[in-house]
């Protein structure tokens, strides 16, 4: 665990436990209870809209040294370490916020049902989507405020950013790794505040992520959303990245189940409830036709790895080199108080 976090360049407390400082009060986490202390507080926590920083691809190196970059990679690979070798099935805790986040994910899928595709020419790109967008960029700050407690209430416009831009583009009609990305930073930012706190993090991946997963494969299907920056059958997937670094992590030691299993119909047929890898295995063979080793190349030569600890190991680094380090990316991501561009404090 502790190489894993050095390794991100930040630690677990970091993320996890960083205090924040509103009101007067200091907002820390405590991994067996849910409360808040008051001590002599420094500089007033002040939060930001927030914005563009990465304009041209020589941006990239400020990216890299940010402290958003540190905490972001720091969040993916502690929650990467909490769901080692455990089924989404298994038993967890589910918090409040917790609870809050996965209804917020069930209005935006309510308004997917009151938004029908609109008939048009083109099989791409349903123009309802847009409509369906509007909704959210202009109730995203009160969906927001549903989740955080009323003293953390200046930090819903800074937080209800990177929820925005975590659906797809709405001009484009498209979504990829980046808008993933931005989910994944909102969670991160929720962290960051004190809602969500060290012993939710089998609830954030198992609970609210697979919902947010199952919210834009209905928005993917309903309105025929283009990949973002899809390398075709050279990329590991049209739209996904992290369900299968922490699905993979969750079949690490699995006494059964080995890489060359995914590619088999009936295994994941029969495991695909329990393993977020395998779930996307099922949504990737539902929506294309086709031999798998020709549409899905990529994961095709996965299947061949010896060991789901070295496919996770790989996945981390081809997150990072195809991702995190790919300016069509990171050009949209966002910066403010909580993700911050200035470079990492150690």
């Amino acid at each position: 665990m502790t190489e894993i976090i050095k390794l991100a360049g930040c630690c677990l407390c970091h993320v996890l436990y960083q205090p924040l400082w509103v009101d007067g009060k200091c907002i820390f986490s405590d991994e067996n209870k849910r409360t808040s202390e008051e001590v002599a507080p420094p500089l007033q926590q002040s939060f930001m809209i927030p914005k563009k920083e990465i304009n041209m691809v020589s941006d990239m190196a400020k990216w890299k040294r940010s402290q958003a970059y540190a905490d972001y990679m720091g969040f993916i690979l502690t929650l990467n370490e909490g769901v080692r070798g455990k089924k989404l099935t298994c038993e967890y805790k589910v918090s409040e916020p917790i609870e809050k986040l996965v209804a917020l994910l069930n209005t935006l899928d309510r308004w997917i049902d009151e938004t029908p595709p609109v008939d048009q020419p083109s099989r791409f790109g349903n123009k309802a989507f847009r409509t369906w967008y509007a909704k959210l960029d202009q109730e995203a700050e009160k969906l927001v405020t549903t989740v955080i407690p009323k003293h953390l209430a200046d930090a819903a416009p800074e937080v209800a950013v990177y929820l925005k831009e975590s659906v797809g583009n709405s001009t484009r009609i498209d979504y990829g790794t980046g808008h993933e990305a931005a989910f994944a930073a909102f969670l991160c930012c929720l962290c960051k505040i004190g809602v969500l706190r060290v012993d939710d993090q089998m609830a954030i991946v198992f609970k609210v992520f697979n919902r947010y997963l199952e919210v834009m494969r209905k928005l993917q299907k309903t309105y025929r959303m283009e990949p973002a920056g899809s390398q075709g059958v050279w990329g590991l997937d049209d739209f996904q990245f992290l369900p299968f670094i922490w699905g993979s992590s969750q079949l690490i030691d699995h006494p059964n189940l080995e890489p060359r299993h995914f590619v088999d119909e009936k295994v994941v047929n029969e495991n695909h409830k329990d393993f977020m890898f395998l779930e996307c295995i099922l949504f990737i063979t539902e929506m294309k036709t086709g031999p798998f080793a020709e549409h899905s190349n990529q994961l095709w030569n996965i299947s061949a790895v010896p060991s789901w600890s070295k496919v996770n190991q790989g996945l981390i680094r081809m997150y990072k080199a195809e991702c995190l380090e790919k300016f069509p990316v990171i050009q949209h991501f966002k910066f403010g108080s909580l993700l911050p561009i200035q470079p990492v404090t150690s």
